[in-house]
Formats: structure tokens, sequence, C-alpha cells
């Protein structure tokens, strides 16, 4: 089986962010592949923790890209606040003999550093057209756990574990390997937190991350973390907040400043991004035209309404709410022909630290250390079958069916975009249907 089969059949995806299959971005021609270290979201310890830990692993990795890809250049990109990870990769690039091929990317320690089309213009100095993604301008970007995962896909290992951090307002704020399905529970337990009454849970990173919903039972293969915060926290009731109320105050409290635009990182990038029109459309009612197509440029960061705006109101929700009417209508947005960056732009990038004062999270701000042993031995798990981008995947089992750990439980429907799905643990299976297969250890 050829590297990229195996791949495909490892189930990698990206594994923190909308976990788009790794197989199909790994078969375009590029001249770079980046590696994202930067881990922009506050609270969240698993790249830069797991580059200290397994560097030769993730650079190999990275390698297998390059081979499939047919890049020259690799670049891992690190924030300049992990100087100790920024050293630990070079030497091992050095120790590998591949530092003619690999660089090191020392990035801001700003947010949203991690967004692909900021991360592709730090390390290259290429800007991403508007509505595109990074091969556009030669570049494939995986995060440091999914060329760990291409790594061991190499290896013959299907993706059966994942990193996750549990931060936030835990007694016990922890990074912790374990299978994929085990039940959140297991994690808030493990964590310090036996009683989750009277609290909320973020399921990613503060900034982008949505509030755990009531069906979010188990650890899938693109969790990348789980803030814990007080329900009464503002960051919680902002993340509760939807249109009917954006509507209003954006209509009432809206001060005409445009900061929401002038700190975008999109728009400083020399994209059409403008949120404050947005809420100025949606404050006279105005229905969704082509000249509201800026909208559809919003890479959703919430810097805007997070951070930016001082009257506490919500652009983000004014561009999805122009994005739904726009996609409803088939309208699309015309990409601009030429693009420069911002000259203010580096006077306008939002430091980490100021951020997290912002958010109200600096009391959480710790240490999250990684366990690498598996931290729990789950009895129950629950392993989705489309908790990736694409199609979901087609059940190679039933009921009653015993499976041993990194046996195929699922693969990707023929001719459709998709990822396989594996068995985590060895054990029976207590039930599957189209969106979930549970199966309980020996």
């Amino acid at each position: 089986m050829d590297l990229l089969s195996r791949v495909r059949d490892a189930g990698v995806i990206g594994a923190g962010g909308a976990g788009f299959p790794t197989h199909v971005k790994l078969k375009a021609q590029a001249e770079y592949v980046l590696l994202n270290g930067a881990e922009c979201e506050p609270l969240l310890r698993v790249d830069q923790q797991l580059m200290a830990v397994h560097p030769r692993e993730i650079l190999q990795g990275l390698m297998a890209g390059m081979e499939l890809t047919g890049a020259a250049k690799g670049i891992v990109g690190i924030k300049e606040s992990h100087p100790d990870v920024i050293a630990i990769m070079r030497d091992a690039a050095r120790d590998m003999h591949a530092e003619d091929r690999i660089s090191i990317g020392v990035l801001p320690d700003v947010y949203p550093a991690g967004d692909e089309q900021v991360l592709v213009h730090e390390l290259t100095g290429r800007i991403v057209p508007e509505n595109a993604i990074p091969i556009a301008v030669g570049c494939v970007v995986m995060n440091a756990e999914t060329a760990y995962n291409v790594y061991k896909a190499s290896c013959g290992e299907p993706v059966t574990m994942k990193y996750v951090t549990v931060a936030g307002c835990v007694p016990h704020p922890v990074t912790v390997r374990v299978p994929v399905g085990t039940p959140l529970s297991m994690l808030f337990a493990y964590a310090g937190m036996q009683d989750m009454s009277g609290f909320a849970v973020i399921n990613g990173g503060p900034m982008m991350g949505p509030l755990l919903g009531e069906n979010d039972l188990y650890v899938t293969k693109k969790t990348k973390g789980l803030v814990v915060l007080p329900e009464d926290h503002g960051l919680i009731i902002k993340k509760k907040q939807g249109l009917p109320q954006a509507k209003r105050l954006n209509r009432s409290a809206c001060e005409q400043c445009r900061m929401c635009t002038d700190l975008c990182p999109r728009h400083l990038l020399g994209h059409s991004t403008s949120p404050h029109k947005m809420v100025r459309a949606m404050a006279f009612g105005l229905e969704g035209t082509e000249k509201m197509s800026a909208a559809l440029t919003c890479c959703q960061c919430n810097l805007c309404e997070y951070f930016a705006c001082p009257a506490g109101i919500h652009p983000r929700l004014a561009n999805v709410y122009y994005m739904n009417q726009l996609r409803e209508k088939g309208i699309r947005h015309t990409p601009r022909d030429h693009y420069e960056t911002d000259p203010l732009r580096p006077y306008r990038m939002i430091p980490s630290r100021r951020l997290i004062a912002h958010l109200g999270l600096m009391p959480y701000n710790t240490a999250a250390p990684l366990e690498e042993e598996p931290a729990m031995t789950p009895e129950l798990v629950g392993i989705g079958l489309k908790d990736h981008v694409g199609a979901p995947a087609q059940l190679l089992v039933r009921a009653g069916e015993h499976v041993q750990a990194g046996q195929k439980i699922a693969k990707i429907p023929e001719g459709a975009l998709g990822a396989a799905v594996h068995a985590s643990i060895s054990g029976t299976v207590e039930a599957a249907d189209g969106n979930l297969v549970l199966i309980r250890r020996d």
C-alpha cells in the first residue's frame, strides 16, 4: 500500500479544526507544506506539548506530506512565546539532517496566528485570495497532531487516540491522550470536576469554540479542548446570545467606530471583510444583496465580537446573518484581483495575553501538563461516523459483533469525500447506526 493510501486507510483528518480528510489535502501539488504549531486559541495546550515530546515523529509526518505533495520546503510555525519548543524542533530537524528542507518559522504571539491564511502570510509572505484555500498560493497546511497521525499512518497505525486539553475553571487542568469515543464526563472527572452543575463547557477554544451541546457526549477525532467556565462568566453569556439579540443590540448600540473592521485579521490582509458595514446594514433592516457579499469572506475568528467592539455588540453575527441570506440566494462574492496588507497591520495584531485578559481568562491561563500514557480506560466508547468534513462513513460492523482496537469499523462511501473510522478499544459492538458506534470493552 502506498503512503497516500495508508493515510487514507488510517482515517487521518485535521485534528484541531473542521476535520478535513488529510489524504485529500495531500493529493495536491504544492511548493510548501506548513506545519501549524501556533495553537493560537487561549488555554489550549496540545500542539505545543506534542512538539516537545514527539518532535521527530511530527517532522517525519511533515516530510511525508512534503513527499506526497512534491513540496521542496517545509516550514514549522511556532509562536515566539515557546522558545523551548522552537529549540527542540530545530534540534530535531538538524539531527535528522533535514535543516536544508525544513525551517522553523517564529510567529508573533498574537491571535489568530493559527488561522490558515494568517499563517500562510506570516511564513511565506503570500496572501491567500478571498474565499480560497492555501493551495491557491502553493501551500498545504496541517497542524502538529495531524502530522503526528500522518507519521503513525505511515507505520500502519490508524487514528484511534486523541490528545485533548481540559482547562478553565477546573481543579487540575490537564492535557490527556485518550481513546477516540471516550465519554467527556470521564475527562471532566479526571480534571477534578465531579459535579458540573453551575458550569458550561466550550467545545474547542474560547474564541471560536461553540458551547458544548447536550448531544456532545464523546471525544471525536477533532476534539482539541474543553474549556470549563462558570455559567455566569461573560464569555459564556456572550456565546449564548443568538441572532435575535444581535439584531436588537446592533440596531441600538453601534457607535459607528469601525474598530471591528480595523482589527479584522482578514481585512488587514487586504480582503474585503468589513463587519462594520454588515452591522450598519442590519441596523437599517436591509436584505442581503451582492453589495453585502463581503460577509462571505469572514473567517468567524470572533475577534471583532469578543475584543474589538467597545460597545459589546455582535459584528460577527451580522456577518453570519448576511452570509446565510446570500447562500440561500446563491449569491457569491467576487474576489479582488490584487491584495496588499494594511500598512498598519503590524500595530493592529492582538497580543495573546491582552486577549486573554480582556476575555476574563487570566486566572485560568495556567499549564495543563501532558499525560502521555492513556489517562483513563473507558468501559464504553461512542465513535461518531460523521465527525469529519464530507459524507458519513459507511458501517462495516453491526451490533453484537466483536472488534479489535484499530479495526476499521466504517469506510469512505464510494466516490465521496470522507474518512475511515476505526475501533479505539477491543470489545463488543453494543449499537451501531448511521451516526454512532457504541463499543463495550472486553
